[in-house]
């Protein structure tokens, strides 16, 4: 009779007790993560006599790695980094050195080593990403205001670790802290993530596009799993870690259109592995640990470290970075907990023999015990919140309600500034492509040339190919920022300018020509006064050639616009809302929040009137995104559909129970109906004040319809220097009063001359 494999078997037995503790820790509220990792403690106690088991269960850990980071990959994406901003930046970093600093001391007073407190350092500074999303989908927290920072600094944060993960790698295999060797770390890393992604977004984007009416879902996960794992290939023939290729791959697909759509089809094969990882994660935990004084001590200092540490530092860090006290009280208690990172992290310490599996015990414990911690932390944020406003100085809450950067200020850097900036940038992208084309072509290109074309001809062969590659990226180090209205404008105001972007033009030429001087030297054995006469000859056919200019431009306008495609696709699938309209929203401590509305929905069917939104819960619904069309001011006969956005804005209490109201299930289902005809116009937030001939003196919000004759949506009124949001449908229109109107232009207009 054919026997199973023990690999099945021992995964069938590790799945069912797994589904068993799962379902246990549904019931109980708790995160299932927790689930996952006492199952492996469980097993960790059988480990000593199927030692097999845990071989097998190691492999499968080893790909749930590389999915779980193939995963937060596709949900990072390099250019949140941009879009995150200057708040998620000062926070994440205030956050990781202060936690560093803290990890480091502790270790020290426990006596380890400097490398290992390092390490205690980095695992005690990295929140879960999976918890808090876990956690903000279990208590309808999604939709508040500050789970926006919160997001930016898990997405800094995400770097953050991978860059620590290579950095500790160097500083482990060399024992010591060298400078030299940290810079070198930095700058390969940074070359390694530079050229991949440029690399990925030129090409990857274009190969989807071509092949996209082949690309059914089953197609497109092993395009992507390929991709993930070719890339896992390369990191780790670069000497970097898989877990860095597959997060690397992911961040490049995540800038792509069919970015959110990978995500999707990835998500079961990334739960299932990621199960089997955190089963891994428990089953090295020794269950001696939880037993003994000292062990005991030690979790429950370090647990202390990690709760107070990062409310603290990151309610700090959040109210550095221009936040109220309220959005960064919340943030902090969010973020109380160290999860995956931590993990990855400490099993990197113990595979390079730096850390004692002690302090991996600790701090899988530790984890344990913030993860369990995590939701009751975060409902105290609201209590601590109110004691807080209650007894500080009145001053002192007023100025921490004050955004400590100026945006205005920020904008307002000097065309120098903005100039240099860009050159700077530009400059430094450019050579670090340039400089990985020439290292590879003489490190391993020529090699293979030598073997078909030996001698001075190979070498020859192999310089003039370099050159010719680099040739677009030098162009447009020298050329690019020239046309910018920012170079065109200093050099036109007066002769001190001209010599100063003259100045910093020869010396992007200099660059230039130091790259091409070191690869005629290297291959063909040049003097340096010859190779400098060839260099300026290469430079100015390249400065004269057309065909270079437009090849250049060509190169980088299909970048661009590949960086920029899922932007652009998603805004042609989305609402239009003004700038001005969000900040004013801002200004007045309300949001923006988009609701979907289901089959199942009780208000389906139902009109906005029969509803009264704005009567129970207080939030307007300021459009209504049914398929590719938007209905703008929806007037109160509108119905709500299955599958329904509903672009609503309120105050973080009102979104709460509006949600709450919104996903009431009804028995009655009811069928989908026709788009309505497609609106293109923006919706804007304006003022204005009543005047003395106004027709709208003496009129109520009701007689005057201003939604049903004018499409807009009265918002606020002040009046006697006090603004109200809470309205009184009976009180009429005084002069003087000062309107916040919602709605479109013409709108707005035609309000304003009556």
């Amino acid at each position: 009779m054919p026997e199973l494999h023990p690999l099945i078997t021992d995964l069938a037995f590790i799945l069912a007790i797994t589904s068993i503790f799962s379902l246990l820790f549904k019931w109980l509220n708790q995160p299932v993560v927790l689930a996952y990792i006492t199952v492996g403690i469980i097993l960790s106690l059988f480990i000593h006599n199927k030692q097999e088991m845990y071989t097998h269960i190691k492999v499968w850990a080893d790909i749930g790695i590389i999915f779980l980071l193939f995963g937060l990959g596709l949900e990072f994406s390099f250019k949140k980094l941009k879009k995150v901003g200057l708040s998620a930046s000062v926070a994440s970093v205030t956050i990781v050195i202060s936690m560093m600093g803290l990890g480091y001391l502790a270790g020290s007073c426990f006596g380890w080593s400097h490398i290992t407190s390092l390490f205690l350092g980095a695992m005690l500074c990295m929140s879960s990403t999976m918890i808090i999303i876990k956690i903000f989908d279990d208590y309808h927290l999604n939709k508040k205001k500050f789970t926006e920072i919160v997001w930016g600094i898990l997405v800094i944060e995400d770097l953050i670790a991978i860059v620590l993960m290579v950095l500790f790698s160097t500083i482990a295999i060399s024992r010591k802290f060298e400078g030299q060797e940290l810079i070198l770390g930095l700058t390969k890393l940074s070359t390694f993530l530079l050229f991949w992604f440029v690399l990925g977004i030129y090409f990857i984007p274009l190969t989807l596009q071509k092949t996209k009416r082949f690309l059914n879902d089953e197609v497109l996960l092993i395009l992507a799993v390929a991709l993930c794992l070719g890339m896992v290939f390369l990191a780790t023939k670069a000497g970097y870690s898989s877990a860095l290729g597959a997060f690397v791959m992911g961040s490049i697909l995540a800038e792509t259109i069919e970015g959110e759509r990978i995500e999707r089809i990835l998500l079961p094969i990334k739960n299932f592995f990621g199960v089997l990882f955190f089963v891994s994660v428990g089953m090295l935990v020794n269950i001696n640990t939880f037993t003994g004084i000292h062990n005991i001590t030690s979790i429950g200092i370090v647990s202390l470290i990690v709760i107070m540490g990062q409310i603290l530092f990151a309610t700090i860090g959040t109210l550095l970075s221009g936040q109220n006290l309220k959005t960064a009280v919340f943030t902090g208690f969010s973020l109380a907990q160290i999860g995956e990172f931590s993990y990855i992290i400490g099993s990197l310490g113990l595979s390079l023999g730096v850390i004692e599996q002690s302090l991996y015990q600790v701090v899988v414990a530790t984890s344990i015990v913030t993860i369990f911690v995590t939701p009751f932390t975060m409902k105290l944020a609201p209590i601590t919140y109110n004691f807080l406003k209650e007894k500080l100085p009145p001053k002192w809450v007023h100025h921490f309600n004050k955004n400590l950067f100026d945006s205005s200020l920020i904008k307002d850097e000097n065309l120098w500034r903005k100039l240099l900036n860009n050159m700077a940038m530009t400059t430094g992208i450019y050579f670090f492509l340039a400089f990985t084309i020439v290292f590879f072509l003489l490190k391993y290109g020529n090699l293979i040339i030598q073997n078909y074309l030996p001698g001075f001809k190979g070498n020859l062969l192999c310089s003039s190919l370099a050159i010719l590659l680099i040739s677009p990226f030098l162009w447009m180090i020298i050329f690019r920022d020239r046309n910018s209205p920012e170079f065109i404008q200093l050099w036109n105001e007066n002769e001190e300018n001209k010599i100063r972007l003259t100045f910093t033009t020869a010396l992007q030429i200099i660059i230039c020509m130091g790259l091409i001087m070191c690869i005629l030297i290297r291959l063909l054995k040049l003097h340096s006064i010859n190779a400098f006469i060839i260099t300026l000859a290469i430079l100015t056919t390249f400065l004269t050639s057309k065909k270079l200019q437009k090849h250049s431009n060509t190169l980088e306008r299909r970048f661009i616009d590949n960086l920029n495609a899922k932007e652009k696709y998603k805004e042609s699938k989305t609402i239009a809302i003004s700038k001005d309209f969000t900040n004013n929203l801002m200004e007045q401590d309300l949001h923006l929040s988009d609701f979907k509305v289901e089959y199942n929905y009780s208000v389906v069917g139902k009109t906005l009137k029969e509803l009264n939104f704005r009567q129970h819960f207080g939030v307007n619904v300021v459009i209504i995104l049914r398929g590719n069309q938007k209905i703008n001011i929806p007037r109160g006969q509108e119905r709500l559909y299955p599958k329904d956005h509903l672009i609503v804005f309120g105050t973080d209490k009102q979104m709460e129970v509006f949600q709450t109201k919104l996903e009431e299930e009804s028995t009655q289902m009811y069928p989908q109906y026709d788009n309505e005809e497609k609106l293109n116009t923006d919706i804007v937030l304006q003022q204005f004040e009543v005047r003395s001939d106004s027709q709208l003196i003496g009129q109520t919000i009701l007689s005057s319809q201003i939604q049903e004759k004018y499409h807009c949506l009265l918002v606020g009124i002040e009046r006697n220097n006090t603004s109200t949001l809470k309205l009184d449908l009976t009180i009429p229109f005084e002069k003087g009063d000062i309107l916040w109107i919602a709605g479109e232009h013409n709108g707005i207009k035609k309000l304003k001359n009556l």
